[in-house]
Parts: C-alpha cells; sequence; structure tokens
C-alpha cells in the first residue's frame, strides 16, 4: 500500500493513504507546513506499512487530540485545533512508519506522542518565526509523556476495570476519547486536576472560576466520565 500525501482534496479534508486510513474531517486546514531538515526527527519516506499499523496510528487519534489540546498555546489555538494538529502528526506518522523499531505499546505510543510534540514545535516556530529550541522540546515530551502516565494512572485508580488494565493501549484510547466527549467545561477541568496535575486552587485560576465551581465541574464530569467509558 502506497501512502501518499493528498494536496488536492477539498479544504477541510485530506487522505492518509489509500488504505486503512481514509478522508477525514478537519476543523481547519492547517497552513503551515511542518516538516524539518533535522536528521533526528521522523522523515517521510515511501512506506510500506501494514495495514494493521496504518489503523494503529488512526485509532490513536482521540489520545494524541487529547494530549494536543493540553499542550497548545493560546496564542494560536484561534487559528487552528487540536484535530488539526493531530492529522498532520498522523500524516507523519504514516509517512515515517518505516523508522518505527520499537516492539512494545509503550514504545509505539511514546513514538507517537514524540513526532505529536515536534509538530507543534514545528507549527510554534512557523507562526512565531521563532529559532527552534531544544530545550522547550525536551520539556514539552516530559510534558505530555506524564500526561500519558497520569491517564494510565486515572485508568489503573478511578475508571478502568481489571479488564481494561489488561488492555492498556486499546483502554486509553477509549478513556482519552470519553475524556474528549464531555462537556468542554467539564473536559477542561479533568485535564487541568487530574492529567496536568494541577491543584484545584490552580484550576480554578486557569478557568477563572471559584474552587468550589471547579470542585462541582470535577465531580459531574468524572461521573459522566465512568458512564461513557462503560458503555
Amino acid at each position: 500500500m502506497k501512502c501518499v500525501r493528498n494536496v488536492s482534496n477539498p479544504p477541510g479534508k485530506f487522505c492518509y493513504c489509500n488504505g486503512p486510513l481514509a478522508t477525514r474531517e478537519a476543523t481547519n486546514p492547517i497552513e503551515p507546513t511542518m516538516t524539518s531538515n533535522d536528521p533526528s526527527e521522523p522523515t517521510p519516506t515511501e512506506p510500506h506499512e501494514s495495514p494493521a499499523r496504518a489503523e494503529e496510528i488512526a485509532r490513536y487519534e482521540p489520545y494524541l487530540r487529547m494530549l494536543a489540546r493540553m499542550q497548545m498555546r493560546a496564542s494560536y489555538k484561534a487559528k487552528l485545533g487540536a484535530s488539526d494538529i493531530v492529522q498532520q502528526t498522523m500524516m507523519q506518522a504514516v509517512a515515517a512508519i518505516d523508522q518505527y523499531r520499537g516492539t512494545t505499546e509503550a514504545e509505539w505510543r511514546a513514538w507517537l506522542r514524540k513526532i505529536l510534540v515536534r509538530q507543534m514545535c514545528h507549527l510554534d516556530r512557523d507562526l512565531h518565526r521563532d529559532k527552534r529550541d531544544i530545550r522547550r522540546e525536551q520539556s514539552m515530551e516530559q510534558r505530555v509523556a506524564q500526561s500519558s502516565m497520569r491517564l494510565e494512572g486515572l485508568l489503573a485508580g478511578d475508571v478502568g476495570t481489571p479488564s481494561q488494565h489488561a488492555m492498556v493501549g486499546e483502554s486509553l484510547v477509549s478513556l482519552a476519547d470519553a475524556i474528549e466527549s464531555l462537556p468542554e467545561a467539564q473536559r477542561d477541568a479533568i485535564a487541568m486536576h487530574y492529567l496536568e496535575g494541577l491543584k484545584l486552587s490552580e484550576v480554578a485560576e486557569r478557568m477563572d472560576k471559584t474552587t468550589g465551581s471547579v470542585a462541582g465541574l470535577l465531580h459531574r464530569g468524572m461521573k459522566q466520565l465512568r458512564q461513557n467509558f462503560h458503555e
């Protein structure tokens, strides 16, 4: 199966490849070209990935979208959404899939997260005309990895069942999808408190709400999350 970057699709749509990764909707077309000549980064090739791997990339969209949303700068949130960044990330992953050398589910997630972080940093430089900041990339990689670990903790502690714990990769995707489906205020409160590790007072300050209001959002959000996740 040959993967291609489709430049002829109508605005808001693109195709990852001629196979499992079918055309998807984007909330806004991405204008910056987020590519790099850095040899340490995944490089688009003419891959011969298996359909199963291509489907895996598409399956992780909710997980990547949730992580991207938490790291997006306010200065460019109005210009494009987390879904746009994630779709660009998945295109890059499909194009570079021959370079993946991991063997475990955890390594697969880490590889996708690394591509996500690089795409976000490319976007940041394109929009702000900044030079590459290696320390900022490393810091973002650490934050994204920590959020993923906290998502696993949420799965193990408050939401998941023993059978779901045994299928971490699939369950993490489902949990991320359930979080993304919550009302915006509940979703943001849960992400900040449980996945970014912010204190209740810090969440309240960031959301410009009282601590009591945030506590209510967390209570209702977790209740709805459990219901959504186990449906």
